[in-house]
């Protein structure tokens, strides 16, 4: 693949779901070493958005090129990885240790006939790279939330995939395994040149992490770096809600509003008189 490349390009792409449209006209372009959240409310199409960039689901228009080739091509397969919101939310009736999820992920096309010392090196690595050495042989069931989401991602990284995908692997987290696991993901980025691609709801958590934010609602709205990423009342406009105030909410109070904003201003008697 040649080095001169963007790591991915996504060209001006519409996807339908059902013959309904999702994503219209959405474009992005990607660096080897960056670190992109894609953030936009629930419906927006981030995980659609983010389906099309691996392959799964069909462009209806425009493409996506991964240094230079399609996704699921043999020429990128193994240096992507995907980590899904479901990914560490594991049936209780399966029984797998750190290292054996970890092992799943060393498998694949690209490795598959590789010496297993080489494999077993990978296997290392990754769960070293994620903090879990001391529970390696511990079920991954019995692991904390925190733990889990961090034993997917040395799934993935067990496979040597320079690109990880996340969606939403913050939730579920407390603050602490949520501070933990973005430091680990930032130091993917800066010490090991990981490029990262992640969706979250949390517009905050992203903005103290990421490189680039991406604003998504059925097409990128806002692509640019965390400071500049717009207020509420401009990502209002951005998604086109308008201000049933007229602009002077803010100024509201006792004296200026005729509305009756007690919690009972409409009574039970009121309504039966109503009816």
């Amino acid at each position: 693949m040649a080095d001169d490349l963007p790591l991915l390009v996504v060209d001006n792409i519409t996807v339908h779901r059902g013959g309904v449209p999702i994503i219209e006209n959405a474009s992005l372009t990607m660096e080897a070493g960056e670190f992109v959240g894609i953030v936009g409310p629930n419906g927006g199409g981030k995980s659609t958005f983010v389906q099309a960039i691996l392959g799964v689901l069909k462009c209806h228009a425009g493409s996506v090129r991964l240094k230079g080739h399609a996704p699921m091509s043999d020429e990128v397969i193994g240096s992507v990885a995907w980590v899904s919101q479901a990914a560490a939310n594991l049936p209780k009736s399966v029984r797998l240790t750190v290292r054996e999820l970890v092992t799943l992920g060393a498998m694949n096309k690209r490795t598959w006939f590789k010496p297993r010392l080489s494999q077993s090196d990978a296997i290392d690595e990754a769960i070293e790279m994620v903090g879990l050495r001391d529970v390696a042989n511990r079920d991954v069931n019995q692991l904390s939330g925190g733990q889990r989401q961090r034993a997917v991602i040395a799934r993935a990284l067990a496979s040597k995939a320079d690109f990880l995908v996340l969606d939403e692997p913050l939730v579920g987290l407390d603050r602490a395994s949520r501070n933990t696991l973005l430091k680990l993901l930032d130091g993917f980025c800066h010490e090991q040149n990981k490029t990262i691609l992640m969706v979250s709801h949390d517009i905050t958590a992203m903005r103290q992490t990421a490189h680039r934010l991406i604003y998504l609602e059925d097409t990128v709205r806002f692509d640019g770096p965390p400071p500049l990423f717009p207020s509420l009342e401009e990502l209002a406009s951005l998604r086109g809600i308008e201000d049933v105030h007229g602009g002077h909410h803010h100024d509201h109070n006792e004296a200026e509003c005729t509305h009756d904003h007690s919690p009972l201003a409409i009574t039970v008697g009121q309504l039966k008189e109503d009816e």
